[in-house]
């Protein structure tokens, strides 16, 4: 369960340091696609001050994609126990509206008291949700062995890394072989499963992609990173909404799913 270890010293203040368990945090993403499945937003553990935000933008829970009933065709989760939170993404392909949603979920104490969502659709950057949808399933992201795990700080550089160098070749990636990118609907190891197809070329421009935010799985290797993406989108110079759903190995970057929303078809490219 979710506990938090208090640290006396004396004559010092106490420093809390929050953990959750892993059990409770699949729990409540399991919740989180069964209450997306039926549009319910009576989640167990969901706090009644919410803050819910989708594609950047606070609005009410109760008018945004949760309130919709939508058929999940699959799911995939990460639960990061240090920071208490959880990331979902959902494939919606036979859904009448097709979607892919990346949601961050953040916990304080027991409760849910942070939903972000980037919810992709027909119109937004390379989306094809059957696309999407096919190439997820072949992927294998199942649990790395206690050993093999890489720490949270190497996984997190190697999103950073990759994130960082579209503007700055100098920086070193560390791309896995083999490795393949999910962009939109459009798989990168098509035809080429045991190649490296990963590579980004630096883009023409120079921009920094900011607003960083993660969610962490030592366990499957995994990172999300939600973050402001520029360029992409001349209606959005500042950063349109995206995230990076990456999974590591031994320290290289294996999988690679981009969700990037647009102000217009597909961002105007």
């Amino acid at each position: 369960m979710f506990y938090s270890v208090l640290l006396l010293g004396a004559g010092l203040a106490s420093q809390v340091a929050a953990a959750c368990d892993r059990a409770l945090l699949q729990e409540a993403a399991a919740s989180y696609v069964k209450a997306q499945a039926a549009g319910d937003l009576n989640l167990p553990a969901l706090a009644s001050n919410v803050s819910y935000l989708e594609n950047d933008k606070v609005i009410d829970i109760k008018s945004g994609v949760l309130s919709q009933a939508i058929t999940i065709d699959f799911d995939r989760s990460l639960y990061d126990t240090t920071q208490c939170a959880t990331f979902t993404e959902l494939s919606a392909a036979t859904n009448k509206v097709p979607y892919v949603i990346h949601t961050r979920m953040l916990f304080t104490g027991e409760k849910i008291t942070t939903v972000q969502s980037v919810v992709a659709k027909t119109g937004d950057w390379a989306f094809n949700a059957t696309g999407h949808l096919y190439w997820a399933k072949q992927e294998k992201w199942d649990p790395i062995p206690k050993e093999k795990q890489d720490t949270r700080e190497v996984i997190q550089a190697a999103g950073d890394a990759y994130l960082t160098s579209w503007t700055d070749a100098s920086v070193k990636v560390p791309y896995g072989t083999p490795c393949a990118r999910l962009e939109g609907g459009s798989y990168t190891g098509n035809g080429r499963p045991t190649a490296n197809t990963c590579t980004m070329p630096q883009f023409p421009a120079q921009f920094t992609i900011g607003n960083r935010r993660y969610v962490i799985d030592e366990e499957v290797g995994g990172v999300d990173i939600f973050n402001d993406f520029p360029f992409i989108d001349a209606g959005k110079p500042d950063g349109t909404p995206s995230t990076n759903f990456i999974r590591v190995e031994g320290g290289k970057l294996r999988y690679i799913h981009e969700n990037t929303v647009c102000t217009t078809k597909n961002c105007g490219r």
